[in-house]
């Protein structure tokens, strides 16, 4: 009897989920379902091809694939060409022009953390659930997601008179510099549009990336005097340049590390009598002695933060740290930028909103805004202050940038079906989002 209640409460829970969904987005769910085949074997082709960021010849042919699939769905298909100081392979536009709904902006890349020099990782099905390969979730497995979604749409005469551009970058993992060069095609192009929608890596259902954190560098070079280690403390001869360092990284840490969002890391540092600093090869070399107090020291990291507000106050009270020397030293700080933050707007909130609704109607449950601090930058961020954003819409799985990355093969059909509902919606809605 008890199995029968259950059974009868999920048809009744079924029902009234179907009910929530209109008979275009009925339509939609039935396709993507029975061809979820196709878009595994998308999935496989990509993930057999390096393409690693440096890798330029293998970003293209990863682009080639997309740029095949694209053209059939109807888009305008480009590829743009970097310059050739960049040493990066290009980005691959895809567009269609219309009037209908909201002009909307997606976001996938082409490129791996995995080089040439890497052990290779093929696609690999581990069991029915889960498979793995280089990039199989990020982002190979976002890219899946978005092609397919759109696939659908296309299938269904759905895409008729949409206004979209989904734009796949072939250097995120690494992008060439100045970054500014690499990415002004890409901002230019947003800022036509009015809501982006990133496929980076979801994190299960039920959660979405309303921010991510911006990063930049930080140096810091201190000189002192120099003189035999017996004297170290005195008057005449100071503290050294090895104590003052660590002076000011420890400062960092007591008075910056309890600020919600922000970190800060010291990656590299050397000191000695003498530093010998390799940039290009993030190397540094010293040489020095137990017995001479140390005049130079040298100290790399990075920065990241949740807004440009508070990476500017952040950085203001390390300059103040740095600049309260110890007795017979000297110190500098400089300040590089890197990536903006795609900070946690009321814009992107109410896109969540959206979404979270298109998942109760799929019967999926409620998918929520995740933690701000827990993604870094991304391709996204750089068009954040431009316009709405929300990231997180790829696959699922685990693992990203390292070996044995793996994908989750259950929840990547509703994932594809979540994503074509949302484009689906968006692109015949012509009021504000709520």
């Amino acid at each position: 009897m008890k199995i029968i209640y259950t059974f009868l409460l999920l048809l009744l829970i079924h029902s009234n989920t179907q009910a929530q969904l209109s008979q275009d987005e009925k339509r939609i769910i039935d396709y993507i379902k029975a061809h979820f085949g196709e878009s595994e074997e998308l999935l496989i082709e990509s993930v057999n091809i390096n393409s690693g960021t440096l890798n330029t010849e293998g970003v293209k042919k990863v682009g080639a694939i997309y740029r095949r699939e694209l053209d059939k769905l109807g888009f305008t298909t480009e590829w743009v060409n970097l310059p050739d100081s960049l040493r990066r392979a290009g980005h691959l536009v895809a567009t269609r022009k219309g009037s209908q709904g909201k002009r909307l902006f997606l976001i996938g890349h082409l490129d791996t953390v995995f080089e040439l020099d890497m052990a290779f990782s093929p696609y690999t099905k581990l069991n029915d659930s889960t498979a793995t390969g280089q990039g199989v979730n990020d982002m190979k497995g976002g890219n899946m997601v978005m092609i397919s979604a759109l696939k659908a749409l296309h299938s269904l005469k759905l895409l008729d008179n949409t206004q979209i551009i989904a734009y796949f970058t072939g250097d995120e993992e690494s992008s060439g510099s100045p970054h500014a060069v690499a990415r002004k095609d890409f901002i230019e192009r947003a800022r036509t549009t009015e809501i982006a929608l990133g496929f980076e890596g979801a994190q299960g259902l039920n959660t979405v990336a309303v921010a991510r954190r911006g990063i930049g560098g930080w140096v810091l070079n201190v000189i002192a005097k120099t003189g035999h280690s017996a004297g170290i403390f005195s008057q005449s001869a100071g503290y050294g340049a090895i104590y003052e360092a660590a002076r000011i990284i420890n400062e960092f840490r007591t008075q910056l590390k309890d600020e919600k969002y922000l970190t800060f890391n010291p990656g590299l540092m050397s000191a000695g009598s003498e530093i010998r600093v390799d940039n290009a090869n993030a190397k540094v070399e010293a040489i020095g002695k137990t017995n001479i107090i140390s005049p130079a020291a040298y100290v790399a990291g990075d920065l990241r933060f949740i807004s440009e507000v508070q990476r500017d106050k952040a950085r203001e009270k390390m300059k103040a740290i740095t600049a309260q020397h110890l007795n017979g030293t000297s110190s500098t700080i400089t300040f590089t930028d890197g990536l903006p933050a795609m900070e946690p707007t009321e814009g992107n909130y109410r896109l969540v909103n959206y979404v979270d609704k298109i998942s109760r109607d799929m019967g999926i449950g409620a998918t929520l805004a995740g933690d701000p601090g827990a993604r870094g930058a991304g391709d996204i961020s750089d068009i954040a202050k431009y316009v709405d954003c929300l990231d997180g819409m790829g696959a699922s799985g685990g693992g990203a940038h390292k070996p044995g990355e793996v994908v989750d093969l259950k929840e990547l059909p509703i994932l594809v079906q979540r994503a074509a509902l949302m484009i689906y919606r968006l692109s015949r809605a012509n009021s504000s989002i709520n």
